[in-house]
């Protein structure tokens, strides 16, 4: 995921997946949007995090994470933990009722899946 500044908030795109391609060696489509208009999008370069304010330094919270597997979108808030891993928090209505998961920095070209 590339973290990037969207008019002063915080936005997400996908730049590395473990399995970019199909099986025909295309690139894998967003086909779970619930939206038929959109499941033609390609993975790879799809913002997933938007609308993410900073409430101190190192910490945003009232963001939404569209999640591409399930075609559903959540809330999020992230931490920066170190120079190199956010920890995200992803939920529906109230924060403690989520999933926690730590993204870590992965070097451009050092592993299979970059887009």
């Amino acid at each position: 995921m590339q973290l990037f500044d969207c008019n002063g908030m915080l936005c997400g795109r996908i730049l590395w997946l473990q399995a970019p391609r199909d099986p025909q060696g295309q690139f894998k489509r967003d086909k779970r949007n619930p939206d038929p208009t959109l499941r033609h999008r390609e993975l790879c370069g799809l913002a997933v995090i938007w609308d993410l304010r900073s409430t101190d330094p190192g910490h945003w919270d009232e963001g939404r994470f569209y999640d591409p597997d399930s075609g559903k979108t959540y809330n999020v808030k992230v931490e920066l933990t170190s120079s190199d891993a956010l920890v995200a928090r992803f939920y529906q209505g109230i924060s403690f009722v989520g999933e926690t998961k730590t993204l870590s920095r992965v070097l451009h070209g050092t592993s299979e899946g970059w887009c």
